[in-house]
């Protein structure tokens, strides 16, 4: 086991609910359930208060239709953002390509009051249905996590490490710019090592540039 996993205090939750029933929330709940984890999925036109009320809810929706999420029900949930911007479907969107923040910020500003935490976005659904791991297996591929909350991100970590995956802690949710395409970690199905070591070099990519230029920081 590399020393880029996260030190896994925290108890996987008991209850996840997920909100989107696509490929990527398919691969989501079948992995809780694999782990003995009780999942309930609202896809798009059911009910989602019975998801919403889970020990987490994880957000599987594109992320171009965020404004529909139930505020209300999720304010004080600790919600997991997977959600990714993705032009070809929608289209420019200035409030999801500002460079001075992360979507996953701005998704937090929208739903006030939730516990947001960045994970599982940067992984394909490949990966996902594929390359879960029981813990020390060599094989096993990393999953950064992000979040201003320390007992948040640990319960996002023991989760993703019930799944078959290493946490990996990127930082505070800011910090999820760094695993947003187009940036290197996205996609890649990395080990946790290996994506340890895209989060530090972040800042010297040309991704990581034209951020640090954004935001005055160059």
């Amino acid at each position: 086991m590399d020393d880029a996993r996260m030190k896994v205090a925290a108890e996987a939750p008991r209850a996840v609910g997920i909100l989107g029933a696509g490929r990527f929330g398919a691969a989501l709940a079948r992995l809780c359930r694999d782990a003995g984890i009780e999942v309930t999925v609202a896809s798009s036109g059911d009910d989602p208060a019975a998801a919403c009320a889970a020990d987490v809810v994880i957000l599987a929706i594109p992320l171009g239709r965020f404004r529909t999420l139930p505020a209300e029900l999720l304010r004080g949930r600790l919600v997991v953002d997977v959600m990714n911007h993705w032009w070809e479907i929608d289209g420019a969107r200035p409030d999801l390509e500002d460079p001075t923040t992360s979507t996953s910020e701005t998704v937090a500003a929208f739903l006030e009051g939730a516990r947001v935490v960045k994970a599982l976005n940067h992984a394909s659904v490949w990966e996902l249905e594929n390359l879960g791991r029981p813990p020390g297996d060599p094989d096993r591929r990393g999953i950064a996590v992000a979040a201003d909350d320390a007992d948040d991100k640990a319960a996002v970590a023991a989760l993703v490490d019930a799944i078959g995956f290493d946490p990996v802690d990127a930082g505070p949710l800011a910090a999820g710019v760094m695993f947003e395409p187009p940036a290197e970690i996205f996609g890649s199905d990395a080990t946790a090592e290996e994506i340890r070591t895209m989060l530090d070099r972040f800042p010297r990519s040309q991704r990581g540039r034209v951020l640090a230029r954004a935001r005055g920081e160059a």
